[in-house]
């Protein structure tokens, strides 16, 4: 399903934390992965001051020699990799590169250079999720520790479904892992409480209609969970949840379970076409602290670009 890994890292060890997820996802599927590392080119005056030659050398020379130095820690862990050095900004060079390359999975750290801050992912980290429109793996960088490379192992690989065919394009990817891994595989769905009139409280009427569409619900959500695991090569146990907030549900679950990859499609049963990610896959992005593989169902071109890319594609960065 993905043959060209691409991993970006800034020197830091905070990025790192993406290292043995790669060679997981590698030996799983049988990929390639190159390493990429960005120099920018910032001026001692800013954005438009003079370029220092020989600081500039210098921080190409470091950051070559750092990219070797991680891809001999990966060689000898059984891990290949081509590296690849680039200039400018580190967003627009990374999603330059995934696209003229064809990468298929891109592993982004939550955090890098820059350090953790409040926010869930860094603003780098941000740009490239909302215009590279590919599959992303997504670390988080809170217990990053640099050193020996080893894989790591998908014990628990939760997974949301919502009963459309978008959601399940996950699931080719999910026997893979799980054979490879010897994952013990979780598949939720939430039945999410119908909406009621706000401006008064409900009737009894008004509760009953509710209650009833909820439990039709749940029915035709069991039936599909049972009859989906009954066409899965794996065994799997089911999650379904009634309850009124379904990101917030899931997300809880993940953390009750205690697993170790949560594995979802970028759409669901509601996804257009408007945006890269449905409204599960970015509050997943924004809130989620648990490894996250998004699968990216629509290609490229059918992603509607936003109004700032149609301004920047006319005027340029004027």
């Amino acid at each position: 399903m993905f043959e060209h890994l691409l991993i970006p890292l800034d020197g830091s060890s905070l990025a790192e934390c993406v290292l043995p997820h790669g060679l997981a996802m590698a030996r799983a599927l049988g990929a390639r992965a190159t390493l990429l590392q960005v120099v920018e080119q910032t001026g001692t005056a800013g954005r438009t001051g003079a370029i220092d030659p020989l600081e500039w050398h210098y921080s190409e020379a470091e950051a070559g020699a750092y990219l070797q130095d991680v891809a001999e820690r990966l060689r000898l862990a059984g891990f290949p990799t081509t590296q690849i050095l680039l200039q400018g900004d580190p967003a627009e060079r990374v999603i330059d590169h995934a696209q003229a390359e064809h990468a298929d999975l891109i592993l982004l750290s939550s955090h890098g250079r820059s350090g953790l801050s409040g926010w869930n992912v860094s603003s780098v980290v941000q740009k490239i999720l909302a215009r590279a429109y590919l599959s992303i793996l997504l670390i988080p960088a809170y217990h990053a520790a640099a050193g020996e490379v080893a894989a790591v192992r998908y014990e628990r690989i939760l997974v949301p479904l919502d009963g459309s065919q978008r959601a399940e394009c996950v699931l080719p990817l999910l026997g893979t892992l799980a054979a490879q891994h010897g994952a013990q595989v979780l598949l939720a769905h939430v039945v999410r409480k119908p909406e009621l009139p706000r401006r008064a409280p409900p009737s009894r009427e008004d509760q009953d209609l509710a209650n009833a569409l909820t439990e039709r619900n749940r029915l035709e959500a069991s039936r599909y969970l049972e009859e989906l695991c009954s066409r899965l090569s794996m065994p799997a146990k089911v999650r379904l949840l009634v309850e009124d907030h379904v990101a917030v549900t899931l997300q809880q679950l993940a953390l009750d379970e205690k697993v170790d990859l949560v594995l979802l499609s970028a759409h669901g049963y509601s996804g257009g076409t408007r945006w890269p990610y449905g409204s599960l896959a970015t509050s997943f992005i924004m809130y989620g602290n648990k490894p996250l593989l998004i699968v990216q169902d629509l290609p490229r071109q059918a992603i509607e670009p936003t109004a700032a890319e149609l301004a920047a594609r006319e005027f340029g960065h004027h």
